[in-house]
């Protein structure tokens, strides 16, 4: 099985040669979009685990996952330049790439904003500048507007959770609670030294939500009905959003955001009239 593994990446490879001289591996999902966004995906050897967006990426060959790259398969490949995420990727698989003298493209992200920074990056080092700025450009402009449109100096109190077995939740830092800061909202956990706490029932309904925020591609029907049984002492309304998004450095990001930051509008207001 190994074998013909390796048989097929050599022939992804050879493929990318024919194709022009660039031959790129990703080892993260939203690394793997933004080649997509550049429109270099021809130069695509493989990806990492749960590049799905676009749909074309699905059918390239995997050699990353939570365990870490595949560094073996990643060798057979001989690619020109690796894309790596620090703070996802595996340190020492960056630095063990980067010391057998492979190009690796490190990416950072830590606000929303530096999404449009380090795609022009990238597209710089793939010599495709031109390519990038309508894109970022628009990134950069719609987060502006949803920020300007939804900031406040009363931001809502929201519980945002991905799992309830075990219920998880998120700190100050966290990426998500970045995002429910252009929204005009914050988590009610604000105060945890965790960026993602594991939290009880109970601390939910003691600090009182305004809103209850889904990270889920659960059906809402399915997440009401774990609620349901505690609906007389928490009353604060559902919203649910995609995670595949929220949790990506995408380029789709503003549409998502644009979605919540509607979704929680009119309970903003609701609450605004009854203080």
């Amino acid at each position: 099985m190994r074998q013909i593994t390796l048989f097929l990446l050599m022939i992804f490879a050879a493929l990318s040669a024919q194709a022009g001289n660039e031959r790129i591996v990703s080892l993260a999902p939203h690394l793997t979009e933004w080649v997509y966004s550049l429109e270099q995906e021809h130069a695509l050897l493989a990806v990492s685990a749960y590049s799905n967006y676009p749909a074309a990426a699905k059918k390239l060959p995997r050699v990353a996952d939570y365990q870490g790259a595949d560094l073996s398969a990643i060798a057979t490949l001989d690619p020109t330049l690796i894309l790596a995420w620090e703070g996802g990727n595996r340190p020492q698989d960056i630095a063990r790439l980067q010391s057998l003298g492979y190009d690796v493209f490190v990416s950072r992200i830590d606000q929303p904003v530096d999404i449009a920074s380090e795609i022009e990056r990238l597209a710089m080092r793939l010599g495709v500048k031109n390519q990038a700025i309508p894109l970022t450009q628009h990134f950069r402009q719609a987060l502006i507007g949803l920020r300007n449109r939804y900031q406040t100096a009363s931001p809502m109190a929201a519980f945002y959770y991905s799992w309830t077995a075990p219920l998880m939740s998120i700190g100050s830092s966290a990426w998500p609670n970045k995002l429910l800061n252009i929204c005009g909202a914050t988590t009610i956990f604000a105060d945890s030294p965790a960026d993602y706490p594991q939290v009880s029932l109970q601390q939910v309904i003691q600090r009182q939500p305004d809103v209850l925020i889904a990270a889920s591609n659960k059906d809402q029907a399915e997440h009401q009905t774990f609620w349901a049984p505690h609906r007389k002492v928490l009353t604060a309304p559902l919203i649910t959003v995609n995670p595949d998004i929220t949790s990506r450095f995408t380029l789709r990001l503003p549409a998502e955001l644009s979605k919540l930051c509607a979704s929680l509008a009119p309970y903003r207001n609701k609450r605004d009239r009854h203080d």
